[in-house]
This record gives C-alpha cells, sequence and structure tokens, in this order.
C-alpha cells in the first residue's frame, strides 16, 4: 500500500482579483477536507472583504508582504515571516503594497467557499 502522495500537478483555483492560487492538497485536488495546502500570489493592491473562517488558518509569506486586520489590529509580516489565526476570527486579507506578495496557506480543516463566510 503507497503511503504517501507527490502532488506534481495543483489545481489552479479561477479568480477575479488577478490571485494566484494552486491548491497542492485540499477539496479541489485530492476531496481532503480534513487539510488545505496552497501556493498563493497576490498581487500589488489585491484585497478581500473582511471574512470569519471556519478553519485555522497558517501563512508563511515566501516574497513581499502581506496585511492581515485581525480584530481592528494591524499586523504586517514579511518574508520568513509566519501567522497562525483560529478559526472564528474575523480578519481581511490584503496587500496593499507596490509588489507582489508570494506566500503558502494552510487551513484547517481544509478552506471551502462555504466555511469562509466573507462579508458583502
Amino acid at each position: 500500500m503507497k503511503k504517501y502522495t507527490v502532488q506534481n500537478t495543483p489545481f489552479i483555483v479561477p479568480t477575479t482579483d488577478e490571485k494566484i492560487i494552486k491548491e497542492h492538497f485540499g477539496q479541489a485536488t485530492d476531496k481532503n477536507s480534513e487539510i488545505s495546502i496552497a501556493h498563493m500570489i497576490a498581487p500589488a493592491g489585491w484585497s478581500e472583504p473582511f471574512q470569519t473562517p471556519e478553519f485555522d488558518e497558517y501563512t508563511f509569506i515566501i516574497k513581499g508582504k502581506k496585511q492581515f486586520i485581525i480584530d481592528n489590529e494591524t499586523i504586517i509580516l514579511n518574508a520568513g515571516e509566519s501567522i497562525k489565526i483560529e478559526k472564528n476570527v474575523r480578519v481581511q486579507y490584503s496587500n496593499p503594497f507596490t509588489e507582489a506578495c508570494e506566500y503558502i496557506a494552510i487551513c484547517r480543516p481544509a478552506f471551502s467557499i462555504e466555511l469562509v463566510n466573507r462579508e458583502g
């Protein structure tokens, strides 16, 4: 019995905001509802509405900077830094900076549009 999975062709999540999302593991790739792992690139000037996800989200910044507004506190992460945001916490993700931000996002349970609870 095979005890590993190599993911050479991630699922490219269609977006309308020029953000690049390549899911390596999760609901879209291997039907895994327990965890999702995605490689993302948020273009300069990108932002999402506030949301209150029903999953923990871990973010590791590879290049650039990313802004998080968590319970009215603004946090800016730079390359090499990471954060865990617990489920049911209101957050807004954005890149108000002049260069793209490349990062890895891990969600437990896996990301799904039904669990993200975006406002507006």
